[in-house]
């Protein structure tokens, strides 16, 4: 029985990521987990692991006694478009793992859908909830003007990664720039701003999967900053997001760099959170360096506040941190990378003109 003023909530798959976010659901105050859907036989343990009612499909959840008021979106990458419109259809709000299509045009019509049906869609980038990038956000003005950023998302992932039941991964909308280059991606446009045009050289394949395994990517910005970045879901490398912040208990913390921000003033380090500057403005290769590190605040897990910020959403006391156009241009961004590793050339990224 759901508290008066609480947020009923379902989640929609129970793979890696599902029983994570029915976690977050269960420990916040304002939202109270109903059900969970998900056809595979194997969701029954985790249905009985939160006790609550399974159900086989979306359509037969919301004909029942448990129709949430929200529910989140936790399926492979190429069924988020029509489950999600299911939902909203149903009258159901949405937070949708990202990314929220394997394509622009799909990604905009279930924008259209949202609004359609007057209920709210959001994005799970929850990496914009955690506590080096928010701390990150917080230092950047303080390196002057922006002007180049260096960015690695490198690691090795088993083959077992791509056995049943997720043998999905191998496919050709599954590779490390739609699973995992995209959530970075979010994090440089939360950071920096829109990126505006790309150019990325494949990596070598080594699993022989149609899945690409990563690439080298240069980046500019709509501020004029440029970057690159390294994406390799098949190198020893302690250099990613993961490890670097230990926030997926799956991955052991090692604490090595994934970012460095570089400005005029100054340059960062992430997640050292690290600051290199000259002593009272002394602007020159010749002077020493000084360093200080930033204090990063404790704060509830990401998956937590992300929950806690979408029943705020719906209650209406807060705006989409990630909405379905800010997921809408990281997925452009991913499909901007995939193009230029295919057509070997730069490839401009605009979604100013594009309808919604």
């Amino acid at each position: 029985m759901s508290s008066p003023g609480t947020i009923r909530v379902a989640i929609i798959g129970t793979g890696l990521i599902g029983p994570r976010h029915a976690e977050a659901v269960v420990k916040e105050p304002e939202t109270d987990l109903v059900c969970i859907v998900d056809p595979n036989p194997a969701a029954a343990s985790v249905a009985q692991r939160f006790d609550c009612p399974l159900f086989g499909s979306v359509q037969e959840m919301l004909a029942s006694d448990s129709k949430p008021d929200a529910a989140l979106v936790c399926t492979p990458n190429h069924t988020h478009v029509s489950v999600s419109k299911q939902l909203l259809e149903g009258g159901v709000h949405v937070l949708c793992e990202k990314p929220i299509s394997i394509d622009v045009a799909s990604g905009q019509d279930l924008i259209r859908c949202a609004h359609k049906n007057n209920r709210r869609l959001l994005i799970g980038h929850h990496r914009r909830f955690n506590k080096y990038v928010r701390a990150a956000k917080q230092a950047i003005p303080s390196l002057g003007r922006l002007v180049a950023v260096n960015g690695l998302w490198t690691l090795y992932k088993p083959l077992s990664y791509y056995d049943s039941p997720t043998e999905w991964r191998r496919l050709d909308s599954a590779g490390p720039i739609l699973i995992n280059l995209i959530h970075e991606v979010d994090i440089l446009h939360y950071l920096f701003g829109p990126i505006v045009r790309v150019y990325a050289e494949k990596c070598l394949s080594q699993r022989g999967y149609a899945a690409e395994e990563g690439a080298a990517i240069t980046l500019r910005f709509a501020s004029g900053m440029v970057g690159t970045f390294i994406c390799s879901d098949a190198v020893v490398s302690p250099h990613n997001f993961e490890a670097g912040t230990g926030e997926n208990p799956t991955i052991p913390k090692v604490g090595e760099d994934f970012y460095r921000v570089f400005g005029s003033e100054g340059s960062l380090s992430v997640p050292a959170m690290t600051v290199w500057t000259y002593p009272d403005g002394k602007q020159s290769w010749t002077e020493q360096l000084e360093n200080k590190s930033l204090e990063v605040s404790d704060d509830r897990a990401p998956f937590e506040l992300q929950i806690k910020h979408f029943a705020n959403v719906i209650k209406g006391r807060e705006d989409p941190s990630c909405s379905g156009i800010e997921g809408l241009r990281a997925l452009a961004v991913c499909d901007a990378v995939r193009t230029s590793m295919k057509e070997q050339r730069p490839v401009d990224v605009d979604l100013e003109d594009t309808p919604l």
